[in-house]
């Protein structure tokens, strides 16, 4: 599935992976993250989703967008599935709220130039 439909459906799949986090967490603050297991783990699950699907691109698509940071993606991804028990929310409620937004803009221009 390394064709351009196969990139754009991955590249789907970031974009909503990014606006359920964006969901689950309107109007929430970092103390409440912390208090709910519940939305800690939904959010970590579309970051795994995210992962996954930046490990899918075509090499092609990588090589035009290399302002994303493909390798850590993947490798984030390989952490919240392989190291859950020593997760430091921290770290990934800066990962949704320092990298996500950017990495959405990004993924939506990349759509859009798909045709």
């Amino acid at each position: 599935m390394h064709s351009k439909q196969g990139d754009k459906i991955r590249l789907q799949h970031i974009r909503d992976a990014i606006l359920e986090i964006e969901s689950y967490l309107f109007e929430v603050d970092f103390p409440t993250f912390i208090d709910n297991s519940m939305m800690r783990f939904a959010c970590i699950k579309q970051l795994e989703i995210i992962g996954e699907a930046s490990n899918h691109i075509s090499e092609e698509v990588k090589s035009q967008f290399t302002t994303i940071e493909w390798a850590q993606i993947v490798g984030m991804r390989n952490v919240f599935v392989h190291e859950y028990f020593g997760l430091d929310s921290s770290i990934v409620w800066e990962i949704i709220k320092g990298d996500l937004p950017e990495l959405k803009e990004t993924v939506i221009e990349i759509l859009n130039s798909i045709v």
